[in-house]
């Protein structure tokens, strides 16, 4: 059995993407312990894949151009591991993403993440775990939303700048203070 790896990684927001001296985009946590995992059992990398600043929530997975060349890749037997940090790096709809993972699973693709393991589909159990890991993942990017909205509204509450462009006709004003990123406000 071969043990070739295409590594997908994948955030949600371009503000979590590093870029080098050459403004290249990178996400590196991702990319270090996918190649820690492959060097630790001596599995090829042979295809890297990353997607930025997209939603595994929000954005289903026929949508998404990277997970429809892997997709084609697997059918063209290019590689035999799909390699993920987490498993919610494939997505995060519950109703989609598990069948994502068995579809690859059922085309002679095994899918691990370097931090939960192998996702099999040898029985009913491996089945239902698969369905709950991801209807968890699911629910946790509703409670993302709901805890980005109401802090959103209490920042307009409270008087202070959400970011973005200036509203037409007013002037924006410095307060002195400073964000978590260290811009002012």
């Amino acid at each position: 059995m071969e043990n070739r790896v295409c590594c997908l990684y994948r955030v949600s927001t371009d503000k979590q993407v590093d870029y080098d001296d050459k403004s290249r985009a990178d996400i590196p946590m991702q990319r270090k312990a996918c190649h820690r995992f492959c060097e630790e059992r001596g599995w090829p990398i042979v295809l890297e894949f990353q997607e930025d600043g997209i939603s595994g929530h929000k954005v289903r997975a026929e949508n998404r151009d990277k997970v429809q060349i892997i997709k084609e890749y697997a059918k063209q037997k290019k590689f035999d591991i799909l390699l993920v940090f987490l498993f919610d790096r494939i997505g995060r709809i519950a109703d989609e993403t598990p069948f994502v993972v068995e579809w690859f699973v059922k085309n002679g693709i095994r899918v691990w993440s370097t931090q939960e393991g192998e996702q099999r589909f040898d029985n009913h159990t491996d089945k239902l775990t698969n369905y709950i890991r991801f209807w968890q993942a699911d629910g946790e990017s509703e409670k993302t939303s709901i805890r980005t909205k109401t802090a959103l509204g209490q920042l307009v509450e409270d008087g202070r700048f959400k970011g973005g462009t200036n509203p037409y006709g007013y002037d924006f004003v410095k307060s002195g203070q400073l964000n978590k990123r260290k811009h002012e406000w």
